[in-house]
């Protein structure tokens, strides 16, 4: 049950930044890989699939990658607030949390809104439907491709 703005993390899960459900399983899937040549942070390789290139344009594409893992590097980046926050959520024994977000729970919430937003403006127009990287445990995204089944 949400208490003031905040919404647990399962909650959050099911068809976040789908805008109404997960992609549909009978389609053609294109998998966008971790880049772990920085260490273990959450970041998405930039190569552009060929699958994509009757679809969409290079440039776009990389867009849509730099700015998610932006904000997965906003999430995971230490600031005075953050500390002060994980000291304040010691104090009070983690309590605060029932009625705040953490830091990185509020930068999911902009990947989902981002996510949305891009499936809207770009990707569905495309006949493609971008996954949020949060529901496949931040191991890839995923990008269907709508009207080609699996091959």
């Amino acid at each position: 049950m949400p208490m003031g703005n905040h919404v647990p993390l399962q909650d959050m899960g099911a068809g976040r930044g789908q805008g109404g459900g997960g992609p549909p399983q009978n389609c053609m899937k294109v998998f966008v890989q971790r880049d772990y040549t920085e260490g273990t942070m959450v970041k998405f390789q930039t190569r552009f699939p060929p699958e994509l290139s009757d679809r969409l344009d290079p440039e776009t594409f990389e867009y849509t990658i730099n700015q998610l893992n932006n904000y997965f590097a906003e999430a995971e980046s230490g600031s005075c607030s953050t500390y002060c926050e994980g000291c304040l959520a010691c104090l009070t024994g983690y309590l605060i949390y029932i009625c705040t977000e953490t830091h990185y729970e509020k930068c999911l919430r902009k990947v989902a809104k981002f996510i949305c937003e891009q499936n809207d403006r770009v990707y569905r127009p495309r006949g493609l439907l971008l996954t949020d990287p949060t529901t496949r445990g931040l191991r890839l995204i995923e990008i269907s491709i709508l009207d080609r089944p699996p091959s």
